[in-house]
């Protein structure tokens, strides 16, 4: 009973599924706090990453002319399920990953959901072994595969797979394929099954790159009241500030509690969790809200579920819980900015970001309070 009370005393805790599957997790061996992936926005990618996937967009015209839609959320989405973005890497200024990131051997075992066995092209140049082929790099290429479709990226003439400069453009490279229109979901839909054979795969993929592709959008706030506005704007001015279990007051960032249910505390962080940074945006509109995601609910005029995240407007309250439709279930609280965005606290081990509204599983509609 005290560990429920607990648990119902502060958002938030992490969802019981997202968009990355057990099978993804296992494959990559990359899991962050609890095993649950976090939502996707430009905030879970390490800046030299991201800055590869954007030049690869730039540069990949000059080997695929025909391509037309490649964007950095595609190249992200792919990243994301294959390597978490080289998580766990140092990755140097010339791009250079290390240690280098290879997925297991492909010998037939079993272990990594592998039964085919893949002999040896590279003489263990790319992979580190002569024994058989393993995937390599953040983008996970197999040795075979990187010789087609390698370039370099960064300017040094080498085409390097554990190069996140070369990987981004080599991936990019292989989605356009012979002049793919990416904008298009079906030849996008191709374009990943290309990359694997998989339909789950395919799903998780596109699942990253549509969170990915509403983060990267500026929100359009030109029509916004102003109490709304004020809400927003106070909400939006705490980007950055890290994740906090407990965290969060009226007055602004605090310190937190300990413990999240997979034993994070915020004791020694200073800053938000999802109904402590929403508790502090309306505080600015001389609103007042009750400290959890579940209480606060209750204020305002509740927008059901089955109205869809079409029903909400800028500046509503946007929940999720364990039960939809049973309110006391109600793990999460994000304030809605318009074009499938909200400001989101999260989870433990990331900061006050935008995110996809299905960034979190389990949408229990909403709340309108101005």
């Amino acid at each position: 009973m005290v560990a429920l009370l607990m648990f119902a005393a502060v958002c938030c805790a992490a969802p019981a599924g997202n968009a990355i599957s057990a099978y993804v997790a296992l494959k990559t061996g990359q899991q962050d706090d609890g095993g649950i992936a976090e939502g996707g926005s430009a905030a879970d990618i390490p800046p030299q990453m991201l800055a590869a996937y954007k030049k690869a967009v730039q540069q990949v015209r000059k080997y695929v002319p025909t391509c037309q839609g490649m964007r950095w959320p595609l190249l992200a989405g792919i990243a994301k399920v294959e390597s978490n973005h080289a998580a766990g890497r140092n990755i140097a200024a010339g791009g250079d990953i290390r240690p280098k990131i290879y997925g297991v051997l492909l010998n037939g075992s079993g272990q990594g959901g592998n039964t085919t066995v893949v002999p040896d092209t590279d003489g263990g140049k790319w992979d580190g072994t002569s024994q058989g082929e393993r995937a390599v790099g953040p983008f996970q290429f197999l040795p075979s595969t990187w010789e087609s479709i390698g370039e370099g990226g960064n300017g040094d003439k080498v085409a390097d797979p554990h190069n996140a400069d070369d990987a981004a453009l080599g991936a990019a490279i292989y989605l356009c394929g012979g002049g793919r229109d990416l904008t298009k979901r079906a030849q996008l839909k191709a374009a990943i099954w290309q990359y694997n054979h998989s339909s789950e795969y395919v799903t998780n993929v596109l699942g990253w790159i549509d969170q990915y592709t509403a983060a990267a959008k500026d929100p359009d706030l030109k029509n916004v009241p102003g109490k709304v506005r004020t809400v927003i704007d106070a909400a939006l001015s705490q980007r950055g500030v890290p994740y906090s279990w407990g965290g969060g007051t009226a007055s602004g960032k605090s310190y937190g509690i300990c413990c999240s249910p997979s034993g994070k505390s915020g004791t020694n962080i200073k800053g938000f969790d999802c109904s402590g940074l929403t508790l502090y945006a309306y505080a600015k509109a001389g609103v007042s809200l009750p400290r959890t995601a579940a209480a606060q609910a209750g204020v305002g005029q509740r927008i059901p579920a089955s109205l869809g995240t079409s029903a909400l407007k800028p500046g509503d309250l946007v929940f999720y819980a364990y039960a939809p439709g049973r309110d006391p279930t109600i793990y999460h609280v994000g304030i809605y900015l318009g074009s499938g965005q909200m400001i989101n606290a999260a989870r433990p081990g990331t900061a006050v970001r935008l995110d996809s509204v299905n960034a979190m599983s389990g949408f229990a509609g909403g709340a309108r309070l101005l």
